[in-house]
């Protein structure tokens, strides 16, 4: 229990709140304590001070009476330390001070616990040159201090409320915590049972708000962003072994037919189709291999790729079917891979030819901070709702595989990959006419 965060955070709060507790007891003790020292003090002072005044007056034997709120015992100590006069609580009872008495001490002020006593009193006292008892007098109060059942009864007192408080604290702590981790113990909970549940299981968001509320919405952003991934992986799974499964059974059946032919059969056609296939299975392989490596983020050396240069060479190592109308800015520099980059443009180009009617148009140009490039063809175009989904991996549209019966579907998601990598975006926007293919990409 105490290896929690629950338990450590108890025995934590616990430690401190007994560390402020111990303080604040030792505090009002010694406030305890001066105080009544002081009011100890103060009775017999004012005893005293009373007692002298009257002596003045004329009072004499009537200044000894206590008054209301005035020490008990009050004595008149003479110069050789006999008692001339006193109170009736100490009437016949031995001198207080007696020796301060004998040796001329003008002001008595200490703590005694004489043996005629039950108790230890604070001595109080004041020589007088003249008195009605004779000259060199010396007045005393002597005012009781608290005894030891007194003395131990408020720090007992206190302590027994601290400790309670003490275990109050504690408790409420304990508690508290354990109110505010429900919630991440039903998400623990929750999120230990999705091996029987799949990942389409989200966990309970509390309605209490805060840290906890944010938490498990984050969870379940995570396990939606998951289970969008997994889907993608079983979908890209699923699409490639159909792709594979295709060139790999015609190759497989031109092969077994060959085999089946007489000796003189003309097997060239044959051995061409099965060339087709082989090609369009390493297609297939490379795109793959290309995916993973991109997945991976595998790095590969970059360097200043001028787009313009970067389209001339790749538009004049083709045999275009329509004719590339190209409209280059110069000095539009990019920081990135060359092989990969014209692996872009020639996705894009591919795609372009592949539906163009009677011209392909290549544009780069540098818009603020951002170098554009841009691949636009003038064929039917691509409905809105599916320009998102010709960058699914192995998604196709009719179009597209009527055209081009041998193609992968893997294309254009690579692209989208590649420009994502170096920190940019490939969309396609809307156009007069034909599908409209735009590449931007930090400008170096």
């Amino acid at each position: 229990m105490l290896h929690s965060a629950r338990g450590r955070a108890t025995v934590i709060t616990a430690a401190v709140s007994a560390l402020i507790l111990a303080l604040v007891f030792v505090l009002l003790m010694l406030l305890g304590r001066d105080y009544v020292l002081n009011r100890v003090l103060r009775e017999s002072e004012e005893t005293v001070e009373r007692v002298v005044t009257d002596i003045a007056r004329g009072h004499g034997a009537g200044a000894l009476v206590p008054q209301p709120d005035e020490t008990r015992m009050i004595q008149v100590v003479g110069p050789d330390g006999r008692v001339r006069a006193s109170s009736e609580a100490l009437r016949g009872r031995p001198a207080l001070a007696a020796a301060d008495a004998r040796n001329g001490r003008m002001l008595v002020d200490h703590r005694d616990c004489p043996g005629f006593l039950d108790e230890c009193v604070w001595v109080f006292g004041v020589r007088l040159r003249t008195s009605p008892w004779g000259e060199g007098v010396l007045v005393i109060a002597a005012a009781p201090l608290p005894d030891t059942l007194s003395v131990w009864v408020l720090p007992t007192v206190i302590a027994v409320v601290m400790a309670g408080l003490l275990v109050l604290i504690t408790w409420w702590t304990w508690h508290t915590i354990g109110r505010v981790f429900v919630p991440i113990d039903g998400i623990r909970a929750e999120m230990a049972d999705f091996s029987a549940r799949g990942l389409d299981h989200r966990v309970p968001v509390p309605e209490t708000g805060g840290e906890v509320r944010s938490l498990a919405e984050t969870v379940n952003s995570t396990l939606a962003r998951l289970q969008e991934a997994t889907d993608r992986e079983r979908r890209f799974v699923s699409d490639a072994s159909h792709d594979l499964r295709n060139p790999i059974a015609g190759l497989q059946t031109r092969l077994e037919v060959l085999l089946d032919e007489p000796a003189d059969h003309d097997w060239k056609p044959a051995v061409r189709a099965a060339l087709r296939d082989a090609g369009r299975l390493n297609d297939i392989v490379s795109d793959l291999l290309e995916l993973s490596r991109l997945d991976a983020r595998s790095p590969v050396p970059v360097e200043p790729v001028d787009l313009a240069g970067l389209v001339c060479r790749e538009v004049d190592r083709r045999t275009p079917r329509v004719p590339v109308v190209t409209r280059l800015e110069p000095d539009v520099v990019v920081l990135a891979n060359p092989v990969r980059l014209s692996r872009v443009l020639g996705n894009l180009l591919s795609n372009a030819e592949r539906h163009a009617v009677g011209r392909v148009d290549v544009t780069v140009a540098r818009d603020g901070d951002d170098a554009v490039l841009e691949v636009l063809d003038d064929g039917d175009g691509i409905p809105e709702e599916s320009r998102e989904r010709v960058f699914e991996r192995f998604a196709r549209l009719p179009e597209s595989r009527e055209r081009d019966p041998q193609g992968t579907g893997l294309g254009l998601p690579i692209a989208r990959e590649i420009a994502e990598i170096y920190g940019g975006t490939l969309q396609i926007l809307d156009s007069p006419r034909g599908a409209r293919f735009v590449l931007r990409l930090p400008a170096h």
